[in-house]
C-alpha cells in the first residue's frame, strides 16, 4: 500500500448512486477505496477524481458481477496490489417495475442475477481473504423494500427479500473469525437508480393493470427526484466500517419510509396494506 490509510475497501456499483457516494466519500475519510463498474474504468476514474481531485487512494476497476470470472479477477487483482482487504460494500444492482403477473421469467431472472447472485459471487470471493487476516466487514445494501413488498415492484422487492435472509444467516456463520455482516436498508434517496429502472415488457402490453401502474410509478418517481443526497448513505456506511460491533441492520431514509418499516410486524396486517395501498395509490 503507498500510505497509511483507514482501509482497503472494495465497492461494487461505484459508477453511480449510492456506490459512487460511498466511493466519493470513504476517500475523503482516508480508504484506499477499489471501486467496480461495468462501464469502462478510465472513464469512471476521469469522473470520480474530477470530483475528489488529485488522489492515490481511489481505483476503478473493471467488474461485472453476474461472472464469476469477473468477480474473481478483479479482486485478486485487488489483493495482489494491496495484500488485504477491509472492507466490502455491495451496491451494484438495479430495480425493475410492472405488475408481477406481467414480468417475464428472463426479466425476474436478470434482477436476481444481480441484484442476490451477484452479491453472493462478491461475499464468495471476499470470504477467504478476510478469514485469513480475521477481520473485515462486508456491507449489503438492500432496500426498504426488502423489508416491505412494494406494489409492482414485487420482483424487485423479491431479491431484497431474498438478500436479507442470505445477510442474516452468513452473519451468524462467519461471525467467529472476525468478520462482521451488516444489511442497509435505504428508503429513497435522489440518484440514477430512477432513470435506471427497467420496466417490464409486458407492462406496456396490459390493459388490466396500466392506469394503476402509471399512477404508482409517478408516486415513486416524484419520491426518489424530491429525496435526500445518497451522501448520507456513504456517512453511515464510513460509521459502520469504523464500528467494531455493528448491527444486523441499519435502516435510513425519509421518516415515514422508516417508520412503515418497523410497524409493519406491529399493526394488523390489514390495516398496514391499506395504509400503503393508499398511498401508492393501488386501490
Amino acid at each position: 500500500m503507498r500510505r497509511k490509510t483507514a482501509g482497503v475497501v472494495l465497492i461494487t456499483g461505484a459508477s453511480s448512486g449510492i456506490g459512487r457516494a460511498c466511493a466519493v466519500h470513504l476517500v475523503r475519510r482516508g480508504y484506499y477505496v477499489f471501486g467496480t463498474t461495468r462501464r469502462s474504468p478510465a472513464e469512471v476514474r476521469t469522473d470520480l477524481r474530477h470530483e475528489i481531485g488529485s488522489t492515490d487512494r481511489l481505483e476503478i476497476v473493471g467488474m461485472d458481477v453476474d461472472r464469476d470470472a469477473s468477480v474473481s479477477l478483479a479482486i485478486n487483482e485487488i489483493v495482489e496490489r494491496t495484500g488485504r482487504l477491509d472492507g466490502a460494500v455491495n451496491c451494484a444492482g438495479f430495480g425493475i417495475a410492472g405488475p408481477v403477473e406481467d414480468t417475464s421469467d428472463d426479466e425476474a431472472l436478470a434482477n436476481f442475477e444481480t441484484n442476490l447472485f451477484g452479491t453472493l459471487r462478491v461475499c464468495r470471493a471476499v470470504l477467504p481473504i478476510m478469514r485469513r487476516q480475521g477481520s473485515g466487514t462486508i456491507i449489503n445494501v438492500s432496500s426498504i423494500g426488502g423489508r416491505i413488498g412494494l406494489p409492482f415492484q414485487g420482483v424487485y422487492s423479491a431479491t431484497k427479500f431474498a438478500l436479507e435472509g442470505l445477510t442474516e444467516a452468513l452473519r451468524m456463520e462467519v461471525r467467529r473469525f472476525g468478520i462482521r455482516v451488516v444489511l442497509i436498508e435505504p428508503g429513497d434517496f435522489c440518484t440514477g437508480f430512477t432513470d435506471n429502472r427497467r420496466i417490464v415488457r409486458g407492462a406496456r402490453e396490459s390493459d388490466a393493470y396500466a392506469e394503476t401502474f402509471r399512477m404508482t410509478l409517478s408516486v415513486v418517481e416524484t419520491d426518489e427526484r424530491n429525496a435526500a443526497s445518497p451522501e448520507l448513505v456513504a456517512s453511515l456506511i464510513a460509521r459502520i466500517l469504523a464500528c467494531r460491533s455493528p448491527r444486523v441492520r441499519y435502516t435510513i431514509g425519509p421518516v415515514s419510509q422508516r417508520f412503515a418499516a418497523h410497524v409493519k410486524n406491529v399493526l394488523p396486517s390489514r390495516l398496514f396494506e391499506w395504509g400503503l395501498k393508499k398511498y401508492y395509490r393501488v386501490d
